[in-house]
């Protein structure tokens, strides 16, 4: 019997998604948009494992809520909300944990959701995007790699890595397609290589999204996308800080709208030194685009968004360019890998116009 035969013979029922950012818990509306043209998909449960950060909660909070509107059920869980709030967590899940016929994860790098998939028994999973990190997982799931975060390979495991390394080859072999007892879908906007046997990929072009808003009003300058790569470490901060100063000056960019994860500090310093007005977007940013306003030109480094904004602005007249990042960037630190990783990002987005790193600014 095929897993989705069995799914739908009794045993088990309905669908669990598992989000912690607001990106994957778009990517989950456009994959449930996709498969409720193309599937009877059943029950769809959303679970937010919320994080602490407060720009991360207030755009998930607003996402919950278009979710809602879209007829899904979403259980949010204060999953960090102390010391014994995993324990709360996992428990109340493990039940729906078991029953599920689908579970549909974001982030196969997060402990949190390794630990889950060592409870389930779902015939199908499904990986949505979670942008860059969705490229390195298939990658290492091909490879047979332990699953690590492409900006801290090359490091020593440390304390908490080694001992929860069994639940993590545990998660991977659940990831792994296992003949018909067990499917396994990528479902995405980036480019994927070297697709491990079995595993099936689909393309996310952003239907739900492009059919939800826009299109969007466009002004006349250009807008800058902001970056986690120094909060990461892999970026020095001071050379970050003249590379956006050099960017905006040479393409007239006004706003500069913030990565979730940036710290005050250095939105504080971009903001005073450069005389960019600082924005902290409610979604993310592929709505924000669509809504709009937007400038005509979006300028970004090398992330997520050169892939994702050209599916989103699709039939608008908006540009995406990229930046490449100057090694001279980077920090002692950044793992060996990273430069090579960052320049794969840029050289494989489709539709965007490619700059040279920019030269500091004088």
């Amino acid at each position: 019997m095929s897993p989705m035969s069995a799914a739908r013979s009794g045993r088990r029922s309905g669908t669990l998604c598992f989000v912690e950012s607001p990106v994957q818990l778009l990517n989950v509306l456009e994959w449930a948009h996709r498969a409720e043209s193309t599937d009877t998909t059943d029950r769809i449960t959303l679970v937010v494992l919320s994080p602490t950060d407060p720009m991360t909660r207030g755009q998930l909070r607003r996402m919950a809520e278009l979710a809602r509107d879209e007829g899904h059920t979403v259980r949010w869980e204060e999953a960090r909300g102390g010391a014994g709030a995993p324990f709360h967590t996992i428990g109340g899940l493990a039940g729906a944990l078991r029953k599920a016929a689908r579970i549909v994860i974001g982030d196969p790098f997060s402990r949190y959701v390794q630990l889950l998939l060592t409870i389930t028994r779902a015939a199908e999973l499904v990986v949505v995007d979670d942008g860059t990190a969705t490229m390195e997982f298939v990658s290492q799931l091909a490879r047979g790699e332990r699953l690590v975060r492409w900006h801290r390979r090359g490091g020593r495991p440390g304390p908490r890595d080694v001992v929860f390394a069994p639940v993590s080859a545990a998660a991977r072999r659940r990831l792994t397609p296992d003949g018909t007892r067990r499917t396994v879908e990528v479902f995405s906007a980036m480019p994927i290589d070297s697709v491990p046997d079995g595993v099936r990929v689909t393309r996310n072009d952003f239907t739900w999204t492009r059919a939800r808003f826009g299109p969007p009003r466009m002004t006349k300058g250009a807008d800058l996308v902001g970056t986690s790569l120094v909060e990461t470490g892999v970026v020095d901060p001071d050379r970050y800080l003249e590379a956006v100063q050099a960017l905006a000056r040479a393409h007239g960019a006004t706003r500069y709208f913030a990565h979730r994860r940036e710290s005050s500090h250095k939105l504080h310093r971009l903001a005073v030194e450069t005389g960019l007005e600082i924005v902290r977007p409610d979604l993310p940013l592929e709505l924000i685009a669509r809504r709009g306003p937007i400038g005509r030109t979006i300028l970004s480094f090398p992330s997520t968004v050169v892939h994702t904004l050209p599916l989103a602005l699709a039939g608008t007249e908006v540009r995406v360019a990229v930046c490449d990042i100057d090694p001279a960037w980077m920090t002692e630190n950044a793992s060996p890998r990273a430069q090579g990783f960052l320049s794969g990002v840029t050289g494989t987005a489709r539709d965007v116009h490619r700059l040279a790193s920019v030269a500091p600014a004088m």
